[in-house]
């Protein structure tokens, strides 16, 4: 028997506002958190646009939870996944949820699972979901840039396509300012320099942002990007960040 058994992690999937295309990365991320045990699809698999889940569900074994559009304005997808999500709450068998929408309708839902000290991580189209929705999940991830990633990853592999290393995103100021913010607020030494980690909790606990939204695998290649910053070895290892400007 392991020390520590993996947690059980739920995705809750809103099929009408998101893409099956982005299954496979999210899963991915997921294994962050722990064990994903828990996969349902939600929505009116009757229309013609969400035929492409069909396969989808049968090889990542999604359990689709047919939704029929009964009353026209209403969305029956929502409720049912909230019900679903408040239920795996109380049950107390759920260690974090992944929520794939970019529908704020699911903000208050967020808000409520992390009261309990759950994790949420969120995945939507950055351009579509609202930052109400962004901000209440533990971490938001584009669902865009992780295909994106994903592709440019198939590429590079031995035996691809040869295509140039995937261009990373743009870091716009808020992020920059969000990372100063942060190091101020840690521990530095008579340098000035605060550990990466500690610079990267304290800007995780006042933001959802993620390093992938912009291309990035890891905080320390983001913070080495940034012509701000300088980041360098400490002396027990851990890696360690200054502002420069």
């Amino acid at each position: 028997m392991p020390d520590t058994e993996l947690k059980n992690i739920a995705l809750l999937i809103d099929a009408d506002n998101t893409t099956p295309k982005g299954i496979d990365p999210v899963l991915t991320v997921m294994a962050e958190l722990g064990q994903v045990n828990i996969k349902r699809a939600y929505g009116n698999f009757a229309k013609n646009n969400l035929q492409n889940w069909d396969k989808i569900t049968h090889k990542y074994g999604i359990r689709p939870q047919q939704q029929f559009d009964l009353t026209a304005g209403k969305n029956a997808t929502d409720m049912a996944m909230t019900i679903d999500a408040i239920d795996l709450l109380y049950q107390g068998k759920v260690d974090g949820f992944g929520i794939m929408s970019s529908d704020s309708d699911f903000t208050p839902l967020v808000t409520r699972l992390r009261q309990d000290g759950l994790v949420v991580y969120g995945f939507g189209s950055t351009k579509k979901t609202p930052d109400a929705f962004k901000s209440a999940c533990t971490r938001f991830i584009d669902i865009d840039a992780l295909i994106k990633g994903a592709e440019d990853e198939g590429q590079d592999t031995p035996g691809g396509s040869g295509k140039s290393a995937p261009r990373k995103g743009t870091v716009d100021d808020d992020l920059v300012a969000l990372l100063g913010t942060a190091w101020k607020a840690a521990k530095r030494d008579e340098e000035g320099f605060a550990a990466l980690s500690e610079v990267g909790n304290i800007a995780g606990n006042r933001s959802s942002f993620d390093v992938r939204n912009y291309g990035f695998k890891r905080l320390s290649e983001l913070a080495r990007s940034l012509a701000q910053f300088e980041v360098k070895p400490g002396d027990n290892g851990q890696l360690m960040i200054k502002r420069l400007r």
